[in-house]
């Protein structure tokens, strides 16, 4: 069929194409009654077409089906593999990742800012039990509000779907400027690998070059098995330390070294004051020959390893929030807070602990004695916080803890928690003035909130679990 403006296929018609690659053409399309703005993917086969691009391409119709993302284009419809293979999904406003990477070295803030909104977006993608498994900048968009879709998911796999493109190639796929030393060894699914290719993307974002080049043959692309990068830092010596120690931990060989989700490495990301120096933050250099020498040894014998589904990982590491009155750390209420959140730790090995209060009020004029002032009052409770959170024994990296001012605890809770994409809120029960009052924090919590809540309460004997939109707290 020959593709021109005006023609139709199955009731789409072709408005105007906008890529023509080696692996398909992209077509603006009209013809639907979405109210979004669509566009249609046709694959290249035949003669002299590699087979990966019509694997990839059933596989990509057959995953955007299944995900329901606003980090994804929304699926339409796709065509008969054996008559017109093509795929219809949502055109997404932005700007192509791609153009920016162009015009690196960027501003620390501006690459922190990308790899928080990329590492949303993986995130959201995770919880499905979805890998990307080709992230770079080509196949990220920026929408005008700061948020970053993925798009083209010929490479990603389903933990509950079958994965066609494992069945069908015997080889490691992927983009080998940004594919994870894992994907190197046939390993498909591990979440961790996306993590990687994100590190690869702010790397080459902060610096204008990439980690380990441009391989084109097995050879090199195992090169990331053992080769230490040069430090972001000797290329950009202005870059912060903090930024450096992300990017290094994201493309770290091992997948247990880097963080054990996106959410907790967007976290990071937006938030670098609270984030723990290693000797990574610091190098300005590779490592020894030596030092090299162990790691070629050690990579020598490294085989793919079986790795649990996303949404098992994710489960061991989520990011709880702890929403704690420093006013009334004696409370009885507080302690049982305290003794709640430790049993929600020792089931999650690798959660990441966020200690929060809220100050209704803080002064305007710092003038008062040094215990009265804004900062003053936040250093006071910051203290009270860690000192709350002091016998859960956690390692820096995974504790921190927050001040926040609001006349609406519960909204800044609520917030905080979205943004952060909290996996639990562990809050007290409202007391008894805030229930003569009226709606308590708790109950506005309970009943709003996007993620999972447990509510406290000192004379119940077990903790009280409630789903967003049920409010069991007391009222």
């Amino acid at each position: 069929m020959r593709l021109e403006p005006g023609t139709e296929i199955d009731g789409f018609r072709l408005e105007a194409c906008v890529h023509d690659g080696g692996m398909g053409v992209i077509w603006r399309v009209s013809g639907s009654d979405t109210s979004f703005p669509l566009m249609m993917k046709l694959p290249r086969f035949g003669a002299g077409q590699p087979p990966e691009a019509l694997v990839g391409f059933e596989a990509e119709a057959m995953l955007l089906a299944a995900i329901r993302s606003p980090h994804v284009p929304r699926f339409v419809a796709a065509g008969d593999l054996a008559r017109t293979p093509y795929l219809v999904s949502e055109w997404i406003e932005g700007e192509s990742l791609e153009s920016l990477a162009q015009a690196a070295p960027l501003p620390a803030e501006q690459v922190a800012r990308i790899g928080a909104a990329i590492a949303d977006a993986a995130e959201s993608l995770h919880r499905q039990d979805v890998v990307h498994m080709d992230i770079k900048p080509g196949n990220v968009l920026l929408r005008p509000d700061g948020r970053a879709a993925l798009i083209d998911f010929g490479l990603a796999c389903h933990a509950r779907l079958p994965d066609l493109m494992a069945q069908e190639m015997r080889k490691a796929v992927g983009t080998a400027e940004y594919i994870a030393p894992e994907q190197v060894l046939g390993v498909r699914g591990d979440p961790r690998s996306d993590l990687f290719a994100i590190g690869v993307t702010m790397y080459e974002l902060a610096t204008g070059e990439l980690p380990f080049g441009a391989p084109r043959t097995v050879s090199g692309l195992r090169d990331r098995l053992w080769l230490d990068p040069r430090p972001p830092r000797a290329i950009v010596p202005e870059l912060p330390p903090w930024l450096q120690e992300l990017i290094l931990r994201c493309i770290e060989v091992r997948p247990e070294l880097r963080h054990p989700s996106a959410a907790q490495l967007a976290f990071d990301l937006r938030n670098p004051q609270r984030v723990t120096l290693t000797e990574r933050g610091n190098r300005t250099r590779r490592l020894g020959v030596f030092a090299h020498l162990r790691r070629w040894l050690r990579a020598a014998g490294l085989e793919a390893e079986i790795v649990r589904p996303p949404s098992e990982q994710m489960a061991s590491a989520p990011i709880v929030v702890a929403a704690v009155d420093t006013e009334h750390l004696e409370d009885p209420l507080q302690r049982a807070l305290q003794a709640a959140v430790g049993r929600v730790l020792a089931h999650s090995p690798q959660a990441r602990l966020v200690c929060l209060t809220v100050l209704r009020v803080t002064p305007l004029i710092d003038d008062a004695k040094s215990g009265e002032t804004s900062s003053g009052m936040h250093l006071d409770h910051m203290v009270r916080l860690r000192h709350w959170a002091a016998p859960m024994g956690l390692p820096p990296q995974r504790l921190s803890a927050h001040v926040l001012e609001g006349s609406d605890p519960a909204k800044v809770i609520l917030g905080f928690a979205r943004a952060n994409n909290a996996s639990l809120i562990v809050i007290g029960a409202a007391n008894y003035s805030e229930r003569m009052i009226g709606r308590s924090t708790t109950a506005e919590v309970v009943e709003e909130a996007s993620c999972s809540v447990y509510v406290v309460r000192v004379s119940a004997p077990v903790l009280t679990l409630a789903e967003p939109g049920r409010d069991q707290a007391a009222a």
